[in-house]
């Protein structure tokens, strides 16, 4: 016989939830965890399901709140795959492991919702609309172009209309509880120190939405940079335009806005270290492990504001929970980030990662993984120019002349795309205050706590970063662990024939530009006529 209890709402604000024992979807008995008990019997609808928060909220939910009842995913046909053949893709992904071991059943709750998040009515069918209306208890909106150099015109759509027209889906849904919007901790980026509170931008989010509509999409182009103002892109203000939205037009809507930082792989399970995109920082250091990435421009004593994604999910899925059980007065607002109570430098960051692309090494490295951190705009095109394209077109030189198909070029442009959307966050700091997100953790149980942990104070960065190269390495590239024996070796050769270039380099500078002066050649002369006496003198060497 299973005993359940409920947690009153005086027990939740104080912390104090009942310790008892839930029934799993298998029949058996787990300790009692307010957060799983509170999703027993509830229908989810997730938009931006099939991105790479979306993946692991979806496999979060399943795997620790068995009760779920029903998980809906909007899902856009894609490449002439409806949302089905999309749904069965991402359930495949090595994410799902655990899930389909243990609970395969579980999977069969996961259901497509055919639609748009650019279309109006979300492009849902009229049909799948009366089901979330009549169905649906929680709300995860995730989806969003991250993209950090779109336009604006399409920026607004996705992420100011879209979430418009989830709001107006929302408001028809009759047993709603929680709506959670994903924000990002840099909307307000033009700020040096951040709260938990929406900022009103200086121009209304209507205004923009008209404007955007109005104008032809050359014309909106030419006014983005006056329009965006202090903030480096199109996705910052565009987020904050959300969410000044929300503040003034959410009516009685149950909402919780999150703000992650920059959002990396897992930390935990169900497996350390995935990842399965190339955004932000993990392209360019999948790039440098490959030797292919050597300069950035940083600040490096600046604090990189990084945080596991699970960490994230975990803070969803909880502020759900708080949101529905406590019905708070006022708009909850948790930046979940690391940079205040678990601080990691840039330079830590980046010397961490080419350590251990060196301790655990990509097959088919082309250059010994090593780089330069520099805070100076004209020595990091110089070191771009002579440690990346020259070798670059060197390289796709010696490929064509052998009949191959030259693509070194091409990647380093894509790499300094990349490099170049990142330079405003390597080369500022933030503080954001994440009070809120303290005072959630205090309402959880131990249990809670630990199943689903958003406490950054317990990431040690050494051990996440060599996950997350790990994680690189295997879900990335693809590559087994039985592939790191041959290419340590590997390494090691590349290890010696870059200190074999490096001296090579140092003598030949010493020739050509020191030893054409008299005294310096004397000097060098007497220099090695000393160690060569040293060295006779030594025991142990023998000439």
């Amino acid at each position: 016989m299973v005993i359940q209890r409920r947690a009153t709402s005086s027990q939740v604000n104080s912390g104090i939830v009942a310790m008892s024992a839930i029934p799993h979807a298998n029949g058996t008995a787990a300790s009692a965890s307010a957060i799983a008990e509170f999703y027993d019997s509830k229908t989810v609808f997730i938009t931006g399901g099939t991105g790479f928060m979306g993946k692991v909220l979806l496999e979060k939910l399943l795997r620790s709140c068995p009760g779920v009842s029903k998980i809906y995913l909007l899902i856009r046909p894609k490449r002439g795959q409806e949302a089905q053949e999309r749904l069965q893709q991402l359930l495949s992904s090595p994410l799902f492991d655990v899930i389909r071991k243990e609970r395969p059943a579980d999977l069969s709750k996961v259901l497509p919702i055919e639609g748009d998040i650019t279309q109006p009515e979300l492009a849902i069918s009229v049909a799948d609309r009366a089901t979330l209306s009549r169905t649906v208890n929680v709300v995860f909106h995730s989806a969003a172009t991250v993209k950090f150099d779109e336009k604006l015109k399409l920026s607004v759509t996705i992420n100011v209309l879209g979430t418009q027209r989830l709001v107006e889906l929302c408001k028809r849904m009759t047993n709603l509880q929680a709506l959670i919007h994903v924000s990002t901790a840099y909307c307000n980026c033009d700020r040096s120190e951040v709260k938990e509170m929406v900022y009103p931008p200086t121009i209304s989010p209507d205004q923009i939405v008209s404007l955007v509509d109005a104008l032809d999409e050359d014309l909106v182009d030419q006014l983005t940079p006056k329009l965006v103002g202090n903030r480096p892109n199109t996705y910052t203000f565009t987020k904050a335009l959300a969410e000044c939205w929300l503040k003034d037009n959410r009516g009685d809507l149950p909402l919780v806005i999150v703000r992650p930082s920059i959002v990396l792989s897992s930390m935990d399970g169900p497996l350390k270290g995935w990842v399965d995109n190339w955004n932000g920082p993990t392209g360019i250091l999948a790039a440098a492990g490959k030797g292919l990435f050597r300069t950035m421009l940083c600040q490096k004593d600046k604090v990189a504001d990084l945080v596991p994604v699970d960490m994230v999910i975990n803070l969803m899925v909880t502020s759900a929970w708080w949101v529905a059980t406590s019905k708070p007065s006022d708009l909850p607002i948790y930046n979940c980030v690391t940079g205040m109570r678990k601080p990691v430098t840039w330079n830590n960051f980046i010397q961490l990662g080419f350590n251990y692309f060196r301790v655990h090494p990509l097959s088919g490295v082309a250059w010994y993984p090593n780089g330069t951190v520099t805070s100076w705009k004209s020595v990091n095109v110089i070191n771009r120019c002579v440690l990346q394209l020259i070798p670059a077109y060197v390289l796709d030189a010696v490929t064509w002349l052998t009949g191959g198909k030259p693509r070194m070029v091409k990647i380093q442009d894509k790499l300094t795309k990349a490099a170049t959307c990142l330079e405003y966050f390597t080369t500022h700091e933030w503080r954001f205050d994440d009070e809120n997100v303290r005072k959630l953790s205090l309402t959880l149980s131990e249990v809670d706590r630990k199943e689903f942990c958003f406490d950054v104070e317990k990431i040690n960065w050494e051990t996440y970063i060599e996950a997350y190269v790990l994680g690189i390495r295997r879900f990335i590239f693809k590559e087994d662990s039985s592939t790191i024996p041959k290419a340590r070796k590997h390494m090691s050769l590349l290890y010696w024939t870059y200190r074999l270039v490096q001296l090579i380099g140092v003598l030949v500078t010493w020739h050509f530009v020191f030893l054409r002066y008299a005294p310096l050649q004397r000097l060098w002369s007497n220099a090695l006529k000393v160690l060569l006496h040293l060295a006779r003198t030594l025991p142990f060497i023998q000439f």
